[in-house]
């Protein structure tokens, strides 16, 4: 039983970084299930078994990124208390991620927006959990008197993130011929947010 969930458990993730490669190479409506299969090497029908569909597997995707995401943001903000160096350690994260998984980001900062489904219907709860981190350092900051009172965490979690999303879709979209390194970036967004919303 434990070694067959495994085989199903490595089979699962071996198709959904199949579709990864795919979806960032063809983009997500010209790839076909078989071009992932045939990446993945399995049969066609394989994916049905874990997937009902290509729109669920791109859904997949994201749900098992914003897993991980959430996992390594907490380890990448260990042994800091201080909550303006956390708000630096989440926008390095968040950019060193797009800058080391690649096709990954292409298919999540591109691909995913094409998705209906993902812009109409879909409750991207684990995105929401992810920028309640960033609220709580907000709120964090608050308490301990170096951040302002009046900075509302919901509008500013939505501020920085989108920043961050800007920066990112720019570096995945312009490739060689972008102006800026996302070390850089990082910095830079974290710098200016302190700035506005710090006490003194």
């Amino acid at each position: 039983m434990g070694a067959a969930s495994g085989r199903r458990t490595d089979k699962r993730e071996l198709i959904s970084q199949a579709a990864v490669q795919v979806f960032a190479e063809k983009g997500f409506h010209q790839a076909r299930v078989s071009d992932i299969a045939r990446r993945a090497g399995v049969a066609d029908g394989t994916i049905y078994l874990y997937f009902k569909n290509k729109e669920d597997l791109l859904l997949n995707i994201f749900e098992e990124s914003m897993d991980v995401m959430l996992r390594d943001l907490s380890a990448a903000m260990e042994g800091s208390t201080d909550p303006l160096d956390r708000i630096r350690r989440f926008a390095r994260y968040h950019l060193m991620q797009v800058r080391d998984h690649q096709a990954l980001a292409e298919v999540l900062q591109v691909e995913l927006r094409l998705s209906t489904k993902f812009l109409k219907d879909y409750r991207p709860e684990k995105l929401w959990a992810y920028l309640e981190v960033f609220r709580e350092l907000i709120r964090d900051g608050q308490a301990a008197g170096s951040i302002r009172e009046d900075v509302d965490p919901f509008v500013t979690s939505w501020a920085f993130f989108g920043s961050l999303d800007q920066l990112a879709m720019q570096w995945v979209l312009t490739g060689p011929k972008v102006r800026f390194t996302l070390d850089t970036a990082a910095a830079q967004v974290a710098d200016v947010f302190i700035r506005g919303v710090q006490t003194s």
